[in-house]
């Protein structure tokens, strides 16, 4: 694993894993790609650290990684976090699609609107809701439900799960403190998921991501780095320009304090006069 802040991260809303995600890409990309794909988030995607892992050298991984970058599977770059206590700072990150995707789904994902993506195939596979509610007869067998109830009720759940309920918190407000004898298992339930939903949670901030450039490492918007590669580099244009860095905190602090002196100054002077 990684320093805390590094590492691979993981790209929202990709297809379930198959054996043709990366049968587009040469063998040697497609092997580093599905080794990337199987590391867990957090885990240490340096050149080094995997030249140290798989049988290539870090000139030839350097080469793959970047080829992963053209066809869409990887971007670098940064975001910005922010503590509970306020503070914020930008950590490097690393993030990998198994689905591989175009530029301008990266710019939405760099501005926090990752755009949804049907499916490529109808999924005949039971619904999360549907399983719970189908199961509830175990751990309850007075809530013990048809099928078709269970498809009946489970849309009930999709507002539970939005806002952040487990499977564990439905379960738990649907089957403790049973009434005895339960007369309607689908009537109770039906009651229980609409009279104990959960508050929706507070908006969350979108993030602040930045891309950088996988030769140079100069950060810039989405749109100047087609391929996760700058013009500069492609030897296209020129390349962004690196952004000034801030002064380090005790010259903040020592300029803060002196304005703060120099307006204790002049309310002493008024009051003088």
């Amino acid at each position: 694993m990684s320093k805390p802040g590094y590492g691979k991260r993981t790209a929202p809303d990709q297809h379930p894993r198959s054996q043709h995600d990366f049968a587009h890409l040469p063998p040697r990309e497609a092997a580093i790609a599905g080794y990337l794909d199987r590391l867990p988030d957090g885990a240490d995607i340096s050149v080094k650290m995997l030249a140290k892992q798989l049988p290539y050298g870090q000139c030839a991984l350097r080469t793959a990684l970047n080829r992963l970058q053209r066809e869409g599977h990887l971007r670098r770059g940064r975001e910005r976090l922010t503590a509970d206590s306020g503070t914020s700072h930008w950590i490097t990150r690393s993030w990998f699609s198994r689905t591989a995707r175009d530029d301008d789904w990266w710019a939405a994902f760099t501005r926090g609107d990752v755009p949804q993506e049907p499916p490529d195939q109808p999924r005949r596979t039971l619904s999360r809701a549907y399983v719970l509610l189908a199961a509830l007869g175990r751990t309850a067998p007075a809530l013990s439900l048809s099928g078709a109830e269970c498809a009946r009720l489970a849309p009930l759940l999709t507002p539970w799960f939005e806002r952040g309920a487990t499977d564990e918190v439905v379960r738990h407000a649907l089957t403790s403190g049973l009434p005895v004898p339960v007369h309607s298992a689908a009537a109770l339930v039906h009651s229980r998921l609409t009279s104990k939903l959960p508050p929706e949670p507070p908006a969350a901030r979108p993030p602040r991501r930045v891309l950088e450039c996988a030769e140079c490492g100069l950060p810039g918007p989405p749109e100047a780095l087609p391929g996760g590669v700058c013009g500069g580099c492609r030897g296209g244009g020129r390349a962004p320009e690196r952004p000034a860095a801030l002064p380090p905190a005790p010259e903040i602090h020592a300029r803060a304090a002196e304005i703060r002196a120099a307006m204790d100054q002049r309310r002493r002077e008024r009051t003088l006069v």
